[in-house]
């Protein structure tokens, strides 16, 4: 039988720890660790072979697999979804320990976004990279932080699996330079090359937030310039939108 410590107070410490891990980025970099909620996504932790440190479910109601190794916690349904980073989550609530951020030694299709700050635009990107086959999701400037659980939750559990890289503009040309991948940019520019003509076999994309595209800086660092054609009077895309096109252009003929 399962050894489980029952909680009854929201002022019990763990309790305390999870609503704290899930609004304090420092917390979840300093412990390597993150909360998130769902037997969708326990599942997804545990295929791919992540350790899940602690569980929460509501008595009565385990989830069907059951984490080795993981202190087990009960509670009143009301609690977990108190201490859920998801509003009126059934549960169950967990901890995990997220893969370490190591760049790919080779790298073949890479995307590259700049200060693009919201955790869903963020998370439907890297779902995307890890459906399309892309090799890195490279986070530069002031981006969402790819820890939090909503970026997490974005995913789909795909952040347990694709290769997500942090870095600044700097770090950004060494990894490059490392791999021998040419930068585009996505940017509204005279001369920008239509997408579908260019020769993106193997190459990186950088899209930048919807509000103030690419900065001159990442620009500078970029072989050139490719524009996503779209009707006269159309707006700039979402850049989850964008960015899935052109990893389509990226990985798709590879498919």
């Amino acid at each position: 039988m399962l050894k489980m410590e029952r909680i009854s107070s929201r002022k019990n410490g763990y309790i305390a720890y999870l609503r704290q891990l899930a609004s304090d980025g420092a917390l979840r970099r300093e412990g390597g660790e993150t909360v998130l909620d769902g037997e969708k996504l326990l599942g997804e932790a545990l295929a791919s072979g992540c350790e899940v440190t602690s569980l929460l479910a509501a008595e009565g109601s385990l989830p069907g697999r059951v984490p080795e190794g993981a202190r087990l916690y009960a509670a009143p349904p009301e609690l977990v979804a108190y201490a859920s980073p998801v509003k009126n989550s059934p549960g169950p609530v967990f901890t995990v320990r997220l893969p370490e951020r190591r760049a790919p030694e080779r790298v073949e299709s890479a995307v590259v976004l700049e200060s693009v700050q919201d955790p869903g635009n963020v998370g439907t990107v890297i779902r995307t990279a890890n459906a399309l086959g892309v090799d890195a999701v490279i986070l530069a400037g002031d981006c969402a932080d790819p820890t939090s659980p909503r970026c997490v939750r974005a995913t789909m559990g795909a952040a347990f699996r694709q290769s997500i890289v942090e870095a600044d503009l700097p770090g950004l040309a060494r990894l490059l330079g490392g791999w021998d991948l040419p930068l585009y940019g996505a940017a509204l520019a005279e001369g920008a090359l239509d997408i579908r003509s260019a020769e993106l076999s193997r190459a990186a994309v950088a899209i930048g937030n919807e509000g103030h595209g690419l900065s001159p800086e990442l620009l500078g660092l970029c072989t050139g310039r490719v524009i996503i054609p779209m009707a006269p009077g159309s707006e700039s895309l979402n850049a989850a939108v964008a960015a899935a096109i052109v990893m389509w252009e990226l990985s798709g003929r590879r498919l």
